[in-house]
């Protein structure tokens, strides 16, 4: 019998709520689930652990990108699954991996769903499952954070991304398995599990989260006319095709900068460094996803 876990950032809505998830998961017969909350996503990956630790073998998330990439990062290589229960801005991760946002088929997904095995990154010794960025990307994500986004949702992203474009691109040096790749100025270093970004927007075409690599990307544009010129690029899914973007894939990427700069799991900012240490762990956590008839 699959012992049940809810780890819940209470501040996130879905459906009729988390009472509402107790009802549902009760008309399963789960109505004795193990069930944590919280009030900020960085918690949640001492909840899950927690939820592991008494006997939980799937862990339902419930909250957006932050929350689940705790879970990730709790989770990852014990065989416990996680099922998500997208209740945040973007929810990048449930909509690469097509799980429904509607409530009940979410929570159906994770009781009776298929179980996905998928690859992790790790940067500096954190899991994260959708991407990590640097510059650009770390700076729009962390301004928003700022209770922007819970007043005015996705347009967050486009008032902190019109602020980080003025940022002046920083020296890096990128190593990818070992052999240099990239040394000059870059704006943004985007490492990336899945493809999609905010917005649907694909950033890595060739991205999947189980085939043991990271793609990576680097962008050189300096000012909002040249950001500018590679959005057009990413909304049009060709971002090969922009002179300003670099783009490679690798296990083991190794990033410095000429100064300490901000960066970002799965949406959520962490503290300036100078140094990012990446790897790729393969088939680290299953996820549960949608069954697909004939399958």
């Amino acid at each position: 019998m699959t012992s049940v876990a809810v780890v819940a950032h209470r501040r996130k809505s879905l459906g009729g709520g988390l009472e509402e998830l107790r009802k549902l998961l009760a008309a399963r017969g789960f109505d004795q689930p193990l069930w944590y909350e919280t009030d900020k996503s960085r918690k949640a990956r001492r909840l899950a652990a927690r939820a592991m630790e008494d006997g939980a073998d799937l862990v339902f998330a419930w909250g957006g990108d932050g929350t689940v990439q705790r879970c990730v990062d709790a989770l990852a290589g014990t065989g416990v699954d996680l099922a998500i229960l997208p209740a945040g801005t973007a929810n990048l991760l449930a909509s690469n991996l097509g799980i429904p946002k509607d409530l009940p088929e979410a929570v159906v997904t994770g009781l009776y769903g298929s179980r996905k095995a998928l690859d992790v990154g790790v940067v500096n010794g954190e899991a994260f499952a959708v991407m990590a960025g640097a510059g650009f990307d770390a700076l729009m994500t962390r301004d928003a954070d700022r209770n922007l986004k819970d007043r005015v949702g996705r347009l967050a992203y486009v008032w902190t991304g019109a602020k980080a474009a003025r940022r002046k691109p920083r020296r890096t040096r990128i190593e990818i398995d070992g052999t240099p790749w990239f040394d000059g100025d870059a704006s943004c270093v985007l490492i990336g599990n899945v493809g999609t970004v905010v917005g649907g927007i694909t950033a890595f075409e060739c991205a999947q989260p189980d085939d043991g690599r990271l793609e990576v990307g680097v962008v050189t544009a300096g000012g909002m006319i040249q950001w500018a010129r590679v959005l057009a690029r990413l909304v049009t899914s060709r971002p090969r095709k922009s002179p300003l973007v670099s783009m490679t894939s690798g296990r083991k990427i190794k990033v410095r900068f000429d100064a300490k700069t901000v960066y970002e799991l799965d949406g959520g900012d962490r503290p300036a460094t100078k140094r990012l240490k990446v790897r790729v762990k393969p088939n680290a956590i299953r996820v549960c996803v949608p069954t697909v008839a004939g399958t």
